[in-house]
């Protein structure tokens, strides 16, 4: 089972669970420790990864942090672990004097559902105030399960992972700025938009307030646009997806289409289809070509990351699940009463997979 398969399954047990689990051991026991054994490292080896970790703060002894990881007898990662049901705003003041007292290069703040990892990026030596890069295991994305695999014990590298670690950091700034100035423009940024050949007048408070909602509405058009665009493009790509063949699968509404795109949300049911489907092929191909693209009206899985190299599509509805495995040029829809029905398919899977891969 790869990496991600893993994780996935790990998260899937996590939801299930996290209820349940009420105190810092019981998040410890249940959900850290487990979490970076899937990242490869033996959680019950002490010279590996160490409980308790004597982390002495000036005249303060015997100061501990949770675990600390050692990489090649050489002490690499602090981890400090809360209760799930904690903020963790304010904890990290604790690993800060702790960082800053070893010869560690990153350090890990977790409530078991939030990692936030932390290097000295600004001054050697001393821990940053702000996280380079951040995950939240029940709203993870596909492009955060590649950084975080950096972070396995078989892939880990010290100064891959320093180089990428500063451009995390700001990217990640940089996108939370832009994504609040999208919801509520500040006043700066509409003056700023204002000074762009908008309004050759005076910029007053009234200027501002007056001319807020269209700037709101300007950014909510231009993202309108973006992702129209996108489609079309993908869809132009996409040899597949001509007029006929959208008709024949299935009716679908562009404008809320477009409308909803942006929050496409790829559901627990759709993820046990990919995994199943990759269950079905690990012996044709290397699962790590195989991945999936979600969209609103369907979900596909492909191979090389390509859209027109599609494996299979599959449509989960309330009331209707089936599956096109496409055959020469006939593209059946295939009714699905139980997602395992799928397995009954497989010579139709590994005969589409080896017609893409030639």
């Amino acid at each position: 089972m790869s990496f991600e398969e893993k994780l996935r399954e790990f998260i899937e047990r996590v939801k299930k669970t996290k209820d349940s689990i009420a105190t810092e051991e019981a998040t410890k026991t249940s959900i850290v420790m487990p979490f970076f054994q899937i990242l490869g490292y033996d959680v019950f080896n002490p010279t590996e990864f160490i409980p308790e970790y004597t982390a002495d703060v000036g005249i303060k002894k015997g100061e501990k942090v949770d675990y600390a990881i050692l990489l090649n007898g050489e002490l690499t990662l602090l981890i400090e672990a809360k209760s799930i049901n904690e903020q963790l705003e304010k904890h990290d003041s604790q690993l800060f004097r702790y960082f800053g007292t070893t010869a560690a290069k990153f350090a890990i703040l977790t409530n078991g559902l939030v990692y936030r990892f932390y290097s000295d990026l600004d001054e050697q030596n001393k821990m940053d105030s702000s996280p380079f890069f951040e995950i939240n295991l029940l709203d993870i994305s596909d492009s955060e399960i590649i950084e975080l695999k950096k972070f396995c014990k078989e892939n880990f590298d010290l100064s891959m992972i320093l180089d990428t670690a500063s451009e995390l950091k700001y990217l990640g700034l940089i996108k939370k700025v832009l994504k609040d100035e999208f919801a509520n423009p500040s006043d700066d940024f509409i003056r700023f938009i204002l000074t762009q050949g908008v309004y050759d007048g005076m910029k007053t408070q009234n200027t501002v307030d007056k001319y807020r909602p269209t700037v709101k509405k300007s950014i909510s058009q231009y993202i309108n646009e973006l992702v129209n665009d996108k489609i079309q493009n993908a869809l132009k790509s996409d040899e597949s997806f001509e007029p006929k063949a959208i008709q024949q699968f299935e009716e679908v509404d562009e404008s809320a289409l477009i409308a909803s795109v942006s929050n496409i949300i790829t559901t627990d049911e759709e993820i046990e289809c990919f995994f199943i489907v990759k269950s079905i092929l690990h012996n044709t191909v290397d699962l790590n070509r195989i991945g999936y693209k979600d969209t609103a009206s369907y979900f596909s899985i492909i191979i090389d990351g390509k859209v027109t190299k599609w494996i299979c599509r599959i449509f989960l509805k309330e009331n209707t699940k089936y599956i096109i495995i496409p055959n020469g040029d006939a593209n059946e829809k295939i009714v699905l009463d139980k997602l395992d029905d799928i397995y009954a398919y497989t010579d139709q899977l590994v005969a589409r997979l080896n017609n893409l891969i030639g």
